[in-house]
C-alpha cells in the first residue's frame, strides 16, 4: 500500500478549504483518510492559512508516506524540514 500525505477539498465554490490528510494513493481525492493532520485554508489571513500537527506529520514521513508537491510547499512554507 502506497501512502501518500495530500489535500482533501472541503467548502464552497470559490471558498476552498484543505484538510491535510494521510490516504492510500488509490483512493479518490476526497475519499476515506487514515488520519487527518492539519489544516490550509488558502482565503483566511496569512498567519491563520496553515495548521498541522508536526509530530504526526513527522510519525507518517518516517513510516514512509510521500508528500504530495502542493504539500510539500505547504510544509516548507513554515519552515518545516522533510
Amino acid at each position: 500500500m502506497s501512502v501518500k500525505i495530500r489535500l482533501k477539498k472541503f467548502g464552497s465554490k470559490k471558498r476552498p478549504y484543505y484538510r491535510i490528510v494521510v490516504q492510500d494513493s488509490r483512493e479518490p481525492r476526497d475519499g476515506r483518510a487514515i488520519e487527518e493532520l492539519g489544516i490550509y485554508h488558502p482565503v483566511e489571513a496569512e498567519e491563520r492559512q496553515i495548521a498541522f500537527d508536526a509530530d504526526k506529520v513527522r510519525y507518517w514521513l518516517d513510516k514512509g508516506a510521500q508528500p504530495s508537491d502542493t504539500v510539500r510547499r505547504i510544509l516548507n512554507h513554515k519552515n518545516f524540514s522533510l
